[in-house]
């Protein structure tokens, strides 16, 4: 159900008016009527269920049966390709459906008194599949597109007193045109309905506040640029005197302000651009995110806009980064929220205030972590809200997950150049103010040359931030824009043959050295500008431990034919870490985010998360103890990947190290050898000095002494800071074993 925390947060923030007065907002969340039908045009006669909005229909009370039932053309491609069907299971619309329903129908009634008010919109953040709306058995409009904000002119519907909000919405892709983006996902096995993000009902006077762009600048000097769209509903002119000032978010004290006056005819739309300089103004970043509202008002409509003041950018001759003016390594993961949604265990948890607060605020921070990639699949507006609170650098991905020829003909993407520049449009419009969203993400592992040339050049000068636009496998399209790579090197595991499958772990005939994991592979998609590793790892494992589908023959591989889930779980922590180091620490990349952080955990799922209890957001021992220390800001990597060691011996080992903080760090470095009880053999130490946003590479001497056994390498690195500090470890299990001298 709603969460009492978010109900009074969004009415706090929502129906106070603003500095100015005017717009009364109305905030319709909570508990809606809801039932289902066949018939596009033909209402429930009756509603006996009831569902929480934002949710999904999954979370009916009663429940529905086979609710998110649907297999898309792309999962059926994909089974098809991997042999799990046969080629008479293509299709080539959106999909199949496996339910009796085609829609759902949202009910409940509210007391308005519109005749205070000349103009009223209904507002749908966002709904799937598709949303149509009557008021009082009026239509008033459709909107089909999944991921973007439904805006509705309910003025002529409303009367006083009581009235019926009706939505329906498609109880799967299949009810949408084949043109509009329901979202495409090879692994998604089920696709949840339901209107997933807030619902309001604005009441204002003419002229409107259509929406607020903030685009925020530091040089030559601090402050926004202010570009508002205003729209007159009246039948007369309006005239208008557009004013804005700037406070700190919390705060009262008015930083900045400017005005204007203006006239709108009849039905009239107008941009208008304002300049406030903001000087000493904090800058937004992961370390110090703070906020800024700029409050906006026509004298008959008002609005708030929360902001904050950074510039974001790349740069392709240094392929790096910058935040501020200043480079800045990105380290973090993927959250894919619509693949939870088909999670059994998902519930109403995304809109559970605290526990989003802590997948975004709480666990990055433990994690290290300064970046998320939203994943094939745009979040609730409240989970940016949270994230720009939080300081997290998001690349926002929108849904179009289309290949680049995988299946040969077997799959042709779907895609209507226009209708998606449309959604795109939409979709800035809804994201464009949140300081946390970095990047925009048009596709994920597509090639879809029309993104290149006809797609994102449409869009692209909407955004007066000018943020950079991530183009998958496509060629960036802006000359410092970034290109994505997605080195699944543990996916050559499959072709690995294992000498002895049924070995114990410490004999297993797997090693690192398998995967030619000497030096970074260089993508194919190699151009010269930045590269962010966005995607990497392989080796899932559902919570409890056992493979996904996509690994049910690799790990008998890695640790031989008897292995428990304790076992995969630490070998997957382990290796991931070990991973994270190595692509963090030859520099070559300017963001390192591992997949996946939070994603659905199903039998039939192909990928899944590192948490052990979704619920409580209890994650894996182990992945918080390596994976954790492999993305500490002063990063460790003990080159080395030989599974045995020789006893009795002079070794030198390679440790590399960075320093992602923009100062300088020493301290000192050990090489330390353990046993198995964890008690120190062998011990090196040195002295290290990393400098700011730098690299260093080092050679440690070690004699090795005459034991035999499994034991544990690490490289420690401990700051010498003047206050406590925690070292950052790499880790490398070896058999220790005395070599037979030939005679």
């Amino acid at each position: 159900m709603l969460n009492p925390k978010r109900a009074f947060l969004a009415c706090f923030l929502l129906f106070v008016p603003g500095c100015f007065g005017q717009r009364t907002t109305i905030l319709l969340d909570g508990v809606w009527n809801i039932d289902d039908s066949v018939s596009a045009t033909e209402r429930p006669t009756r509603f006996t269920h009831h569902v929480p909005v934002p949710g999904l229909a999954h979370s009916a009370e009663p429940g529905f049966s086979d609710v998110d039932l649907f297999d898309s053309r792309e999962h059926i491609v994909n089974q098809v390709a991997n042999g799990m069907l046969p080629r008479s299971a293509l299709v080539n619309h959106t999909g199949v459906s496996h339910q009796k329903r085609n829609y759902f129908w949202y009910q409940r009634t509210i007391d308005v008194q519109p005749e205070k008010a000349a103009v009223a919109v209904l507002k749908i953040n966002k709904a799937q599949f598709g949303a149509a709306v009557w008021v009082n058995g009026q239509l008033v409009g459709e909107h089909l597109p999944c991921f973007t904000a439904a805006l509705f002119d309910v003025t002529g519907a409303l009367r006083p007193g009581s009235n019926e909000i009706l939505i329906r919405i498609g109880a799967h892709p299949g009810v949408l045109p084949s043109n509009v983006s329901a979202g495409t996902d090879f692994e998604k096995v089920r696709w949840t309905p339901g209107i997933y993000d807030d619902v309001s009902l604005l009441l204002s006077g003419n002229p409107v506040i259509e929406t607020v762009q903030v685009a925020p600048h530091i040089s030559p000097d601090t402050g926004i640029t202010v570009q508002t769209k205003l729209k007159n509903y009246g039948v007369s002119a309006a005239r208008f005197e557009l004013k804005q000032q700037v406070h700190g978010w919390k705060q009262s004290s008015v930083e900045a302000k400017a005005s204007l006056r203006g006239s709108l005819a009849p039905g009239e739309e107008k941009i208008v651009n304002q300049t406030l300089a903001i000087p000493r103004a904090r800058l937004w970043s992961p370390e110090t995110p703070d906020l800024y509202v700029l409050e906006s008002s026509t004298g008959a409509d008002s609005a708030t806009t929360r902001f904050g003041v950074r510039e974001f950018r790349f740069d392709t001759a240094t392929r790096r980064a910058y935040l501020n003016g200043k480079p800045i390594f990105m380290r973090g993961s993927n959250i894919t929220l619509h693949r939870l949604f088909e999670d059994p265990l998902s519930g109403t948890l995304p809109w559970n205030d605290e526990w989003v607060r802590k997948v975004l605020g709480v666990i990055p921070k433990q994690m290290h972590w300064n970046s998320l990639r939203f994943c094939i699949g745009p979040v609730p507006e409240h989970w940016l809200q949270v994230a720009d609170e939080t300081g997290l650098l998001i690349q926002n991905e929108y849904f179009v997950w289309v290949g680049g020829g995988w299946f040969g003909k077997d799959y042709q993407p779907h895609l209507d150049n226009n209708e998606l520049i449309g959604e795109l449009k939409e979709w800035m419009r809804d994201n464009w103010n949140h300081p946390s969203v970095v990047i925009w993400d048009a596709n994920n592992e597509s090639t879809y040359p029309d993104f290149t040339t006809k797609i994102i050049p449409a869009v692209r000068s909407l955004d007066l931030s000018n943020r950079p636009w991530e183009n998958s496998y496509n060629p960036p399209v802006g000359p410092n824009d970034p290109v994505e790579v997605h080195p699944y090197l543990f996916s050559k595991l499959h072709s690995f043959e294992a000498q002895n499958v049924e070995k114990p772990r410490n004999e297993s005939s797997f090693s690192m050295a398998d995967l030619q994991y000497d030096s970074p592979t260089r993508s194919a998609e190699a151009t010269g500008h930045a590269e962010i590793v966005n995607e990497y790892g392989w080796l899932w494992l559902n919570r409890n431990g056992s493979p996904t589908k996509l690994t049910n023959d690799v790990y008998p591989k890695i640790l031989g034919g008897k292995n428990t889930a304790e076992e995969r779980l630490k070998w997957n922590a382990y290796l991931l870490a070990g991973l994270s180091e190595f692509w963090r620490a030859y520099r070559l990349f300017a963001g390192v985010d591992h997949f996946v952080y939070l994603t659905g955990c199903d039998p039939e799922g192909y990928t899944c998360d590192n948490f052990r209890d979704i619920r409580t957001l209890e994650l894996q021992p182990h992945f918080v103890d390596y994976v954790g220390n492999a993305f500490a800001p002063l990063g460790v990597y003990l080159n080395f990947w030989q599974p045995a060691l020789d006893a009795s011996s002079h070794q030198s080992f390679t440790v590399m190290m960075v320093n992602d903080d923009d100062s300088a760090t020493a301290g000192t470095l050990s090489l330390i050898l353990e046993d198995a009880q964890g008690r120190t053999l062998a011990r090196r130490e040195q002295p290290f000095a990393v400098p700011a946003l730098g690299q260093m590479t080092t050679m440690l001497d070690l004699d090795v002494p005459a034991v035999t056994g499994q034991c544990t390498l690490k490289a420690v690195a401990e700051p010498h800071t003047g206050k406590p500090s925690t070292p950052t470890t790499s880790r490398r299990w070896v058999e220790m074993v005395k070599t037979q001298v030939k005679q």
